[in-house]
């Protein structure tokens, strides 16, 4: 089959007899999602308004704490209120806002802790998604495609763009999640994705140059493409706990950003 690794190409990247994982429709989203208005005119109404609506939290422009009527929220948008009222009960259902009857809905605001238990969660699907790739095994093409991801960063990390590097590095964890075969634990990933990405966003300046990250994500690339679960596994274990434990600090220290109400 075209693009699947003979024998020989296994030895170098997965192993022998493998089964390599396969791109799918639903293996292809974004497990780290970035907030996006593409296609959304060609929506139904109760879809624009919960894109457009989402597009504005998880970019600030509706921050954290922020507090709306119904009726704002439809004049906001130009729509009626009928789809405003299903997109707000999605997104309430997803955790983004809180919609108290003829009070209006308030962007939900997390704490420092709330942040850290979904770091908590999220981090242990992403180890469990890296462990499933690597038992699967990768494609040549896979391997490219993300070794040409690794270099970028790398190449970002030495002119010092934190931002560029922060794109590739979502896009790198989203493709490995992609390749694990499992469309129940991806769903979960972008869920949880969604609840702190602003938080996120907010510190990214001040992060340092993520050098270790870069020599992490070599190695973790490596153990998934020769097929060691284990190694993948301890591995990506290692860097969401150094990652997490270096964000949660950051988080503690923006004492600008309202993470709590």
């Amino acid at each position: 089959m075209e693009g699947v690794l003979s024998t020989s190409e296994r030895r170098k990247v997965g192993t022998a007899g493998r089964k390599p994982a396969s791109r799918s429709a639903d293996a292809q989203a974004a497990s780290r999602p970035r907030p996006s208005l593409q296609g959304i005119a060609k929506m139904p109404a109760r879809d624009r308004a919960y894109h457009e609506l989402k597009f504005r939290i998880l970019e600030g422009r509706l921050p954290p704490g922020t507090t709306l009527l119904e009726t704002e929220v439809a004049s906001l948008l130009s729509l009626s209120r009928t789809p405003v009222r299903e997109a707000l009960i999605r997104l309430e259902e997803e955790g983004l806002v809180d919609v108290r009857p003829r009070h209006g809905i308030t962007v939900k605001s997390l704490s420092v802790e709330e942040i850290e238990q979904i770091y908590q969660v999220f981090s242990t699907l992403e180890v469990k998604a890296a462990q499933l790739t690597a038992r699967r095994g990768i494609t040549a093409a896979d391997h490219e495609r993300l070794d040409g991801i690794l270099t970028q960063m790398e190449r970002a990390s030495k002119r010092g763009d934190i931002e560029a590097w922060s794109e590739l590095d979502d896009e790198f964890h989203s493709e490995l999640v992609g390749l694990c075969g499992n469309p129940r634990l991806q769903a979960m990933l972008r869920q949880l994705w969604d609840l702190q990405y602003h938080a996120r966003r907010a510190i990214i300046k001040l992060r340092p140059l993520p050098i270790v990250s870069d020599r992490e994500h070599r190695a973790i690339l490596a153990a998934i493409a020769a097929g060691n679960e284990e190694e993948a596994t301890r591995l990506h274990q290692q860097h969401r706990d150094r990652a997490d434990e270096q964000l949660v600090s950051l988080l503690r220290r923006q004492a600008t950003f309202p993470l709590s109400q």
